[in-house]
Order: C-alpha cells, then structure tokens, then sequence
C-alpha cells in the first residue's frame, strides 16, 4: 500500500473558513479588531495571566496604522469590554476612549509596531510558567508537538534592566525579536506577535503551557527533545500564521458563548 502524507486539514473544500481575511470595509474591520482585542484580554484572564496591572496586548489600527488599540491600564483583563479599549498613537496620546495608557506597554508595543509593518498585534503579561522560565535565560526546547511551533522562531532578551519604560529599550526588543513570533524576556516574562490578534493570543497560551511542560518534564527527570528534522517538519505544520489563528478559533467561539457580555 502506498503511503501519502495529507494536509492537517483533508477537507479544505468543504466552504470552512481557514483563513484570517480583512472584511471590505473599514469600520467593520477595526469593529472586529476591537472585538478579537477585548475577548483576548478575557481569555488572558480565563487563564490566569493576569496579575495586578501587568499585562497588555495591542491591534494595530486597520485605517490609522501608525496607531493601535489597547487595554487600559487598571481594568481587569476578567471584565474588558470593547467600549473599554483605548486608541493610541506613536507620539503616546489617547486619540480615543478614556483609561490610563500603561508606560511599558507603549514603550514595547509601540515600537514593534513600528518597525513591523507586518505584525499587526502583540501580547505580554507576567505569566507565573513564562516567568517562571525566563529566569532561566534559555531557549524552549522542543519537548512537545506543541513546543515545535516555536522551533528556532523565538528569542531570547538575556538581560534585565527593570520595568521597559524608556524608548531605547523598547528599540532594543524591537531589532531583537526581529522576524521572530516570539521572545522570552529574562526575569520578566513572554511577548509574542502575529499578523492577528487571534495567532498573538494563541502564541502567547502555547508559549506558556509549553514553558510549564518543559518545567514539570526537567522536574521529574531529563526529558527527550524532538529532533532537528522532525521539529523543523513539525514547526512548518504548527507554527504557521494560520495555524496560530485558526487554533485561537475555538476558544474565542467558548467566550462569545458565555461571557457576549465584552461585545457591548
């Protein structure tokens, strides 16, 4: 018998949507922004990311693209609504919404934007498994199917300076994470990217949940890596833009389902 592999997917003509696509008007489109941006700070919180103030993840503007949507600082990631969200540009002002603009947020998310037309959103909070591991100063191994999406696609900021509230640092991240969709921030935690807030969510849960396995897997003994040419074959089927939105699809419909609420 001839054996064929097959897409991930074996019915792609079925009329599915597997692909993340601008709708034709604008209004609608940064409607749908500010939608996927208030329920992934709602799903930050579902899993615990929160703590205190720390944590944010911004969309870029779908019109104003030298300005990007946020969560306000101080509001609980738990009750984000999209009416909640600020509009800010790259000069730090408020353009729309009320709510305090948190410092580092600005400095690091601003800066990515800016010099990555491409990535379209980022996300950060202070994890307890992603800063857990960051102390660590080491890359992820690949441990796990999950682990390979990000196979020799992450970076790793080996120093710490303090909270990142000056522009030069924010810079720094910036050139450092390069073409990357990931880094782990030494002694302070995750930042993932994507072309959509959708795939920037989902690094971000995958990140973390990697980190917390290969956490518990090193604590009970010494765990096995994948090797080269399988996480490299297994990045390519896991780690593309598709696959991180298309994998954010499923929690997002849970949310919509029980929380509408953060539609308003």
């Amino acid at each position: 018998m001839i054996s064929r592999k097959k897409s991930i997917v074996m019915n792609e003509d079925d009329g599915y949507q597997l692909s993340p696509k601008d709708l034709p008007d604008v209004k609608d489109e940064r409607q749908r922004r500010k939608e996927r941006l208030a329920g992934s700070l709602r799903i930050f919180g579902r899993f615990g990311f929160d703590e205190g103030v720390a944590g944010h993840i911004t969309v870029r503007d779908p019109e104003l693209s030298d300005h990007f949507w946020v969560n306000p600082m101080g509001r609980a990631f738990k009750l984000m609504k999209v009416s909640d969200l600020i509009l800010v540009d790259h000069s730090g002002t408020v353009v729309e919404g009320s709510g305090l603009l948190n410092g580092a947020a600005f400095t690091i998310h601003s800066q990515i934007h800016l010099a990555h037309p491409d990535v379209n959103a980022a996300a950060h909070a202070h994890s307890i498994y992603g800063k857990a591991w960051s102390s660590l100063g080491r890359f992820l191994d690949p441990l796990t199917q999950d682990s390979c999406a990000f196979y020799k696609d992450h970076v790793l900021l080996d120093e710490f300076t303090g909270v990142v509230l000056d522009e030069n640092e924010g810079q720094k991240i910036t050139r450092l994470l390069a073409d990357k969709k990931a880094m782990i921030l030494r002694n302070h935690g995750l930042l993932t990217v994507g072309k959509t807030v959708d795939e920037a969510c989902w690094w971000f849960i995958s990140m973390e949940r990697s980190c917390q396995a290969q956490l518990l897997a090193e604590a009970v003994g010494d765990p096995i890596s994948i090797d080269a040419k399988h996480a490299l074959e297994t990045y390519k089927v896991v780690g593309s833009n598709l696959a991180g939105w298309f994998s954010f699809q499923p929690i997002y419909d849970v949310l919509v389902a029980e929380e509408p609420d953060f539609l308003d």
